[in-house]
């Protein structure tokens, strides 16, 4: 297959009938049960009274305080103290968790050893786009504001979770970039010791305009969601217009020195399973992590076996047109198997969340719009997690 150039206008293009379902972000929500949101139990830390919350977070909350449990000294800048020298101030400590790293929280430990040290975030319920295998077109009844977390509430969690180890946050949605404070979040997000990396995930329609921002503030990685190179099919995918604005987006953070910029593809046969080899030819030129995601399993997305395609065929097919294709090494608790075409300046990923599914070295957590906590990247997906009260019921790594 002819590889398509960024951004082009690509083949002509005519609707499926019926349209084939469905997303399903790779470090995205799992259908856990969820946890109740913040109550009386967070009354000290600024939260309004509601249910009760699960042990560890109350263990969480129970062991706030303004000191670094590393041990590393904090000392408050001064009023008048220049944001230069703040700013190195925030560098020493630093320096300092790095040479005197705590062992790893117990409450983020699980009964298996995997620790949890990845946590999701999720901003919103709300989406700009409206994606056929996502919600109706009119969208989806959202939780109402009330009992959504609240700016002081996402930031109290957070600074919790870092303090027992989490050292990397993902902001997610919905659709995190329609946030109004997302800039705001991110910055007060990078003054938290021993936090090492802030990314989003966007389907990067306001990316071009807000990645200069958040960037300035401390946004460290992007991961853009992009089914199609096909403006046409694009179109009749979210129901929207905006294929190029997220082109547009991707560049800009290549602009900016991202690298790689990870561009996350769920592959669905009889809709773009035909562009694989397009996606992987950006690689050559440009340095995208292009990450091909199998079709799963998602509430209303009538899944079945046959619109699936597997990580083996997905690879096969890349490896008809580059045989040279090189696996690369990958971190345990990685969920891509990733791979790199001789010569070219980025590589391909495969999620392997059906066939080969990674449970057993998952090290992700996710918090809700709502409050609710959730396991992320199911491997099983009719598994249901449950931690509510301090009871738990987790799923055993590498089985059903």
């Amino acid at each position: 297959m002819a590889s398509s150039p960024i951004g082009c206008a690509g083949p002509a293009f005519s609707p499926p009938s019926p349209p084939r379902p469905c997303r399903h972000d790779p470090g995205g929500e799992c259908p856990a049960l969820v946890l109740p949101k913040p109550a009386a139990a967070l009354q000290g830390s600024g939260f309004m009274a509601a249910r009760p919350l699960s042990r560890m977070l109350q263990r969480l909350l129970g062991s706030s305080s303004r000191s670094c449990s590393s041990g590393a000294p904090v000392r408050q800048p001064r009023p008048r103290e220049s944001a230069q020298a703040a700013s190195e101030e925030l560098s020493k400590q630093r320096q300092f968790l790095r040479g005197h790293a705590a062992p790893f929280s117990a409450i983020l430990t699980d009964s298996f050893g995997r620790q949890h040290s990845y946590l999701r975030i999720s901003l919103t319920e709300k989406c700009n786009l409206r994606c056929q295998y996502c919600m109706p077109e009119e969208g989806v009844q959202l939780t109402p504001k009330a009992n959504l977390l609240t700016t002081e509430e996402i930031l109290t969690l957070a600074r919790l979770f870092v303090k027992e180890g989490v050292d990397k946050i993902r902001l997610t949605g919905g659709e995190p970039l329609i946030r109004p404070d997302v800039v705001d979040i991110v910055a007060q997000l990078q003054q938290l010791e021993g936090l090492r990396t802030i990314g989003v995930t966007t389907n990067g329609i306001n990316l071009a305009r807000l990645l200069p921002q958040l960037q300035k503030v401390g946004l460290s990685a992007i991961n853009i969601s992009l089914d199609t190179l096909v403006p046409a099919k694009f179109e009749f995918i979210v129901r929207r217009k905006g294929f190029h604005k997220v082109m547009d987006g991707i560049h800009k953070a290549i602009e900016l020195g991202y690298n790689p910029v990870k561009v996350n593809c769920v592959v669905m046969r009889g809709l773009n399973e035909d562009e694989l080899l397009d996606f992987a030819a950006l690689t050559k030129s440009l340095p995208l992590d292009v990450r091909f995601i199998e079709y799963m399993p998602f509430d209303g997305n009538k899944w079945n076996f046959k619109k699936m395609v597997s990580y083996k065929e997905m690879l096969d097919t890349v490896r008809q047109q580059w045989p040279e294709l090189e696996k690369l090494p990958e971190e345990e608790s990685s969920t891509a198997k990733a791979f790199r075409i001789p010569g070219f300046q980025g590589q391909i990923s495969f999620i392997t969340s059906m066939s080969e599914h990674f449970c057993g070295t998952c090290n992700r957590l996710r918090i809700t719009a709502d409050g609710n906590l959730k396991w992320s990247l199911p491997s099983e997906v009719s598994q249901t997690f449950f931690f509510l009260c301090g009871h738990s019921a987790l799923c055993r790594p590498g089985t059903e």
